[in-house]
């Protein structure tokens, strides 16, 4: 076997699994335990949008007052247009929008005269675009006070920052900077110098434009500053970060230009074919997500380094992330490009097998959640199952199901080794799927719980029925635990604009709310350990 080494995984070396590559017991000897789903986005705040500073870590508290063990949110990197989370411009990189302005104001890298007039637009949705003008001046505001000896921040921390993440740092920094240069364009329409990656055009551009990619360095130091700092604070509270990895990446990205060999790409960069999922429960034409297809063959030939450097990062960022679209590692959707809709698609098998046992020799066990949803076959079954990953369970998804009392998602047929949820980011509120349910949904919940509950009623029976499951970690989206209907729906899939824009107040996250849900936890026996000792003191 040919092995190309990738400045992604130069740091990377091969050693022992952490726990043994022949026994995988997934979450079967974990405690019990719940958490919820929130974008940092959508935390309130008086920027206009969701950041890592003062609200995150309030937001932190408030978890850990409510017994909760676990932050979910979705993928954190740089969005590109529609602003959607699983679309970023680099899979390793953080997304500069949520970088903090208020601590950003105390290091001193920005004055409050800095701010100008701030885009609060509503308190309920972000305007994606308005944020994203202002922040973008602040952030250069703040890299020039940064480069004059401004601030509060030791520049060999910045130095020492840039040399450890160098691997894919400097791919991002430069394609970020290029992309600038030419007006927002996409890699594959610039000019075929760029284009190629030719080594001698690249260095000239970086000297010319040495402020610019230096910049993109520093925006992504500070994220990374900001994220590990509420990261360390989460942890002293006990709540976790629970992440999100997409299993494909944007055309436009740093990935996909600085890897094109990896990717079944044209010569003049376009895709040959593209992602998606055949029709289901979300599409009936299903989805089109326009993703370039890896080319496997190449990826194994060259020991799956870039897998490993994405698993790699993952577990620098998160205490635990779960595999979006995990079916792809078994066979994939490929539907030709261009095409109106994914109906014409086919499915390809992918060796996933392969890829999860380098990934356990180089890297050990990883705390991963396999995204298993829509159609799942019996070899995908065995792939999560011998791995010892645990799966996804989704409760409206049971009460959808004409074959109601076998479905995978009946709430006494969830296994332990399974994360249980009410809803996710896809699916509409609770509330708001009640509010629309068909007559077979209601029958079903009615039977079950014995009742026939109104709006106000159904999203906690439904929050009691997955913390009072066998699997060991239950989550609910926050807009669940505050009785939200539609307009709070985080994302429609297979709709392009008006999605990932919602917001919560901070007023309806009182502690009468936290003493709710730490009663639902408790009783369920799912509270947070560090959640017990403080209740025992009272005690």
């Amino acid at each position: 076997m040919s092995h190309t080494s990738h400045p992604e995984v130069q740091d990377h070396q091969r050693h022992e699994p952490q726990h043994g590559a022949e026994h995988h017991e997934g979450l079967t000897d974990w405690p019990r335990s719940s958490g919820v789903l929130l974008h940092p986005t959508s935390l309130p705040g008086p920027y206009g949008l969701g950041e890592l500073g003062a609200e995150a870590r309030a937001w932190v508290d408030w978890l850990a007052e409510a017994g909760q063990s676990y932050w979910q949110m979705l993928p954190l990197g740089p969005t590109g247009h529609g602003s959607s989370p699983y679309q970023t411009l680099g899979a390793f990189a953080g997304n500069p929008m949520l970088i903090s302005v208020g601590d950003l104001l105390d290091s001193g890298l920005l004055h409050s005269a800095d701010l100008g007039e701030i885009p609060t637009g509503s308190l309920d949705r972000v305007d994606f675009d308005a944020q994203e003008r202002w922040r973008s001046g602040l952030l250069w505001s703040a890299f020039r006070r940064f480069m004059a000896g401004e601030g509060q921040i030791d520049p060999q921390e910045f130095e020492v920052y840039k040399a450890e993440q160098a691997r894919w740092l400097d791919n991002y920094a430069l394609f970020r900077a290029l992309k600038e240069v030419h007006g927002g364009a996409a890699w594959f329409d610039w000019e075929p110098q760029y284009r190629e990656r030719d080594a001698a055009a690249l260095t000239l551009f970086q000297q010319q434009h040495f402020e610019v990619v230096e910049h993109i360095r520093f925006i992504q130091f500070l994220f990374e500053r900001q994220w590990q700092a509420l990261r360390r604070y989460a942890a002293e509270r006990g709540v976790q970060m629970v992440g999100d990895l997409p299993i494909f990446v944007a055309l436009d990205s740093s990935d996909v230009w600085a890897h094109q060999d990896l990717f079944a790409l044209d010569e003049q960069g376009r895709p040959e074919v593209q992602a998606g999922v055949p029709p289901d429960y979300f599409a009936a034409e299903g989805q089109l997500w326009g993703n370039p297809l890896y080319r496997w063959d190449r990826m194994q030939e060259q020991g799956f380094d870039w897998w490993v450097a994405r698993f790699a990062r993952s577990r620098e960022l998160y205490d635990l992330f779960r595999v979006d679209h995990f079916r792809g590692f078994e066979a994939y959707w490929e539907v030709p490009y261009p095409a109106p809709n994914a109906m014409g698609g086919r499915w390809v098998p992918a060796p996933g097998r392969e890829l999860l046992e380098e990934v356990g020799k180089r890297l050990g066990e990883l705390p991963i959640i396999a995204e298993d949803l829509g159609v799942i076959t019996l070899e995908v079954e065995e792939l999560r199952d011998d791995f010892g990953l645990p799966g996804m369970a989704i409760l409206q998804f049971a009460f959808s199901d004409p074959d109601f009392w076998n479905s995978p998602f009946y709430p006494a047929n969830i296994p332990v080794n399974r994360v249980v949820y009410t809803g996710t980011h896809d699916n509409d509120t609770t509330r708001g799927w009640w509010a629309t349910a068909t007559e077979l949904e209601r029958h079903h919940l009615r039977m079950f719980t014995n009742s026939d509950p109104a709006e106000t009623e159904v999203t906690w029976q439904m929050l009691n029925i997955a913390w009072h499951s066998r699997a060991r970690i239950a989550i609910a989206p926050l807009q669940d635990l505050l009785n939200l209907d539609t307009e709070a729906r985080m994302n429609v899939p297979g709709l392009a604009e008006g999605n990932w824009g919602w917001r919560v107040r901070a007023e309806p996250l009182t502690t009468e709310l936290a003493a709710k849900l730490r009663e639902l936890t408790a009783y369920s026996g799912r509270l947070a350990p560090a959640a017990q000792v403080d209740a025992s003191a009272v005690i």
